[in-house]
């Protein structure tokens, strides 16, 4: 089989470039607010929010104070505005004592201030505030039995509102009657901005009712304290329509769609054709790279839907149900498929990473796929489909060589994928 390593550096490119075209630096700048008569509060949350925050204080022209929240390991450098780290993705102390001293900075506001919410994907688990009646410990049971319940982000951060007093909408409410103004940079499929870190200054508006049917239908295994919250209706969130947010504005600079696009905008420049099949792609990992794996072999052998060559890109995100206990992120479960799928296929070769840098909780941002990965993995003593079913898919590309580790990124657009075929 040829190994064809010039698509490798051609897929890490343009990885590279959706990531560039993503980081706050350029595009807070394009979006700063009107500035207040009042006082200017910086408050924030999420993977990318630090760099967030670093880009506007460089660009906004008056006074200024702050605090935003990121995960360990993504903080940077500002000088007025106070950047904290905390856990991702189970919620810990620090992030608990940050989103209360945020509700605190945002209280007692007039209404000539300004509240500027920089807020990105990772927020959620970043801002734990458990509602009356709940503690830490309800809030980080709740995050374990989403993350292992395989439910979309959408569903996932739904039922995280109805457990929280920061997220849909909760703290532009208490900023009230300021303004605020919110800056997003999405990590969700559609670009929903209420979806994004659970909306903390924007109203979700669905009826907790809903909230109720999806973790029955999920089967997920809420604490005691927290089902009997959901059962009820204390500690509803405000509604798109409450006037307390009546004059705030929302943004969003950063997204799958814009990075996917400049991808393909650069792998044309290179010389091969580009093809998007979705910046919103959701559901089980290993299931939706079937599907890419069959168009994939549709092209190579039909030359349709797409001629050959082309680069087929993808976002959004996909979820994995836990039924193992091994190493691995979505996009890493989502090649390992792949290399099952493609197994021997000449002509094909594809990286899918989280642009955030880290895939789940792992040291990579993600791997590299070709015809020959599962066979290699073979010869070095891992069974594919036995690392598959046991959600190993870290160690599996661990043990080929093939991970692709980048380090935080400093933004989060979520998901990236590309598949090469010649």
């Amino acid at each position: 089989m040829v190994e064809m390593p010039m698509d490798r550096s051609l897929l890490q490119e343009l990885f590279s470039h959706a990531v560039a075209v993503a980081q706050p630096e350029r595009a807070v700048r394009d979006h700063l607010p009107p500035p207040p008569k009042g006082r200017t509060i910086v408050v924030g949350a999420g993977k990318a929010s630090a760099q967030m925050a670093r880009a506007f204080e460089e660009a906004w022209p008056g006074p200024l104070t702050g605090l935003v929240v990121t995960r360990y390991g993504y903080a940077c450098q500002c000088e007025r505005i106070e950047i904290v780290e905390a856990a991702h993705p189970v919620p810990d102390e620090a992030g608990y004592l940050a989103a209360r001293r945020l509700m605190e900075m945002v209280s007692g506001l007039g209404p000539d201030d300004l509240v500027v919410a920089l807020i990105s994907g990772g927020g959620s688990s970043l801002l734990p505030a458990p509602a009356p009646g709940l503690t830490l410990a309800d809030e980080q049971a709740v995050n374990k039995a989403l993350l292992a319940s395989g439910a979309p982000i959408g569903v996932m951060n739904l039922i995280r509102n109805q457990f929280s007093t920061i997220k849909g909408g909760r703290l532009a409410t208490r900023a009230a009657p300021a303004r605020v103004a919110t800056l997003v940079v999405s990590d969700v499929p559609g670009d929903d901005p209420a979806v994004v870190a659970s909306g903390p200054t924007i109203a979700l508006g669905q009826p907790r009712e809903l909230a109720r049917k999806y973790a029955g239908l999920y089967g997920i295994d809420l604490p005691p304290a927290a089902a009997e919250l959901l059962v009820g209706e204390d500690n509803l969130a405000p509604l798109p329509t409450d006037p307390r947010l009546a004059g705030n504005s929302v943004a969003t600079i950063a997204s799958a769609a814009i990075s996917l696009a400049a991808a393909a905008d650069l792998a044309r420049e290179r010389g091969i054709e580009a093809a998007v099949l979705s910046d919103a792609v959701e559901g089980e990992s290993r299931e939706v790279a079937r599907v890419h794996a069959a168009i994939a072999r549709e092209v190579a052998t039909r030359n349709r839907p797409f001629e050959k060559p082309v680069v087929l890109l993808s976002g959004g995100e996909t979820t994995v149900t836990l039924r193992g206990k091994g190493r691995g992120g979505r996009n890493a479960e989502f090649l390992l498929s792949l290399a099952i799928a493609i197994d021997g296929f000449e002509g094909v070769t594809a990286l899918a990473a989280d642009t955030d840098g880290i895939d789940g909780s792992e040291d990579n941002a993600g791997a590299f796929v070709d015809g020959t990965s599962a066979q290699r993995m073979r010869r070095a003593g891992i069974d594919p489909l036995a690392a598959l079913a046991g959600n190993d898919a870290y160690t599996a590309f661990a043990a080929i060589g093939d991970l692709l580790v980048t380090g935080p990124t400093g933004t989060n657009v979520n998901d990236f994928r590309a598949i090469v075929v010649r």
